[in-house]
């Protein structure tokens, strides 16, 4: 297509004939979409930048001087600046990098393991100077969950002898973390 004919079509447009707009789109859109395809690298992209492209050339049909320039250098132009705008629009990857080591890191740092894990062997072996029955008994209590009338049916004692147990355990656990 010549371009006086493109330039003659641009101006039909710009009165919104619609035929002459179908005519435009069929006679440009290949080198358009090449255009598109070339600065964005990926066709999806590229034909949604397309899209919007006639978009723009529908509504910018009027500004269009046919004196000052190349028909084509227009739409050429508009297809470019079109395709950079989406491509400046994408997040940089190295951009997403960099921002993954703002993130917090909720597992604890290797001094609060190495805190948590004393502590640990600190709960076991005062444990192990509680009778067998109420280490057991506190176990279940405040690691397995179970409630005090559980319990009490568990081992067979009234409920206010397991309440007093727990009670009892817990202070020689606590005597025992102090020392």
């Amino acid at each position: 297509m010549q371009g006086d004919e493109i330039k003659d079509l641009i101006g039909r447009v710009a009165l919104g004939d619609r035929m002459a707009f179908a005519a435009l789109y069929n006679q440009t859109a290949p080198k358009l979409l090449a255009i598109c395809l070339r600065i964005l690298k990926d066709r999806g992209q590229a034909e949604e930048a397309l899209q919007d492209v006639y978009i723009s050339i529908w509504q910018r049909a009027r500004s269009f001087q046919a004196a000052s320039g190349s028909s084509s250098a227009w739409l050429s132009a508009i297809a470019r600046n079109r395709s950079i705008d989406l491509l400046r629009a994408r997040k940089p990857i190295a951009d997403e990098l960099d921002s993954a080591y703002d993130l917090a890191d909720s597992a604890p740092d290797p001094e609060r393991q190495t805190v948590t894990k004393d502590e640990g062997r600190r709960i076991d072996t005062c444990m192990e100077e509680l009778e067998a029955d109420r280490a057991v008994a506190v176990k279940r209590a405040y690691v397995e969950g179970l409630s005090y009338q559980e319990l009490s049916d568990q081992f067979g004692v009234p409920l206010n002898t397991m309440r007093t147990w727990l009670r009892r355990s817990l202070l020689k656990l606590r005597e025992c973390m102090e020392r």
